[in-house]
C-alpha cells in the first residue's frame, strides 16, 4: 500500500542530541507553515540513545497517528537503521535534494532520516519540503516496494 501524506495529522519528530538544533528549528518551520507536529524528544543537549527517540517517532507512524516522521541524528545512520525496523515503516536517509525526491518517489518512504552534522539547516528544510510533496510513483517501484516486508 502506497503511502499518502495525511495533512489532518500531526507530523512526528525525534531527535538525539546531535541532532536538537535542527529538530527545534524544523518544528519551528513547520509550524509556521501551518503543520501540526508531536515532538519525541529528545530536549536538551545531554548526551541520550538515539533509539529512546527513534522508536516512539517510528511507532507513531506505523500506527497512523502521524502523517510521517521526520528524525534526525549526527549521521542519521543510527536513526534510519532503528526506524527501519519497525515492520510499517519506510525510513530513507537523505543529505541532498534528489536524495530526497527518491525516496518518496521510488522507496515510498514515510520517514525522512537527517543528518545534522553534515547539511545544512537551509537543505534540511529544502529536503523536507521535497519529501513532503514528492508523490509515490508506483509501477515497477511498487513490485520492488512490495518485497521488502519480511512477513
Amino acid at each position: 500500500m502506497s503511502y499518502v501524506f495525511n495533512a489532518a495529522l500531526p507530523i512526528a519528530i525525534g531527535s538525539d542530541h546531535a541532532g536538537l538544533d535542527y529538530k527545534n528549528a524544523l518544528v519551528k518551520w513547520l509550524n509556521e507553515k501551518g503543520y501540526k507536529v508531536t515532538d519525541f524528544g529528545t530536549y536538551s543537549t545531554d548526551s541520550v540513545d538515539y533509539p529512546d527517540f527513534a522508536h516512539p517517532t517510528a511507532t507513531a507512524v506505523e500506527k497512523g497517528d502521524a502523517a510521517f516522521g521526520i528524525l534526525i541524528c549526527g549521521s542519521a545512520n543510527g536513526v534510519a537503521i532503528t526506524a527501519n525496523k519497525h515492520q510499517g515503516i519506510r525510513a530513507g536517509l537523505s543529505w541532498q535534494n534528489d536524495v530526497a525526491r527518491l525516496i518518496r518517489q521510488h522507496n515510498d518512504a514515510n520517514m525522512i532520516c537527517i543528518p545534522a552534522r553534515f547539511v545544512a539547516l537551509a537543505l534540511a528544510e529544502q529536503m523536507l519540503d521535497i519529501f513532503m510533496n514528492t508523490p509515490f510513483e508506483g509501477g515497477r517501484h511498487a513490485t520492488r516496494v512490495g518485497k521488502i516486508a519480511c512477513n
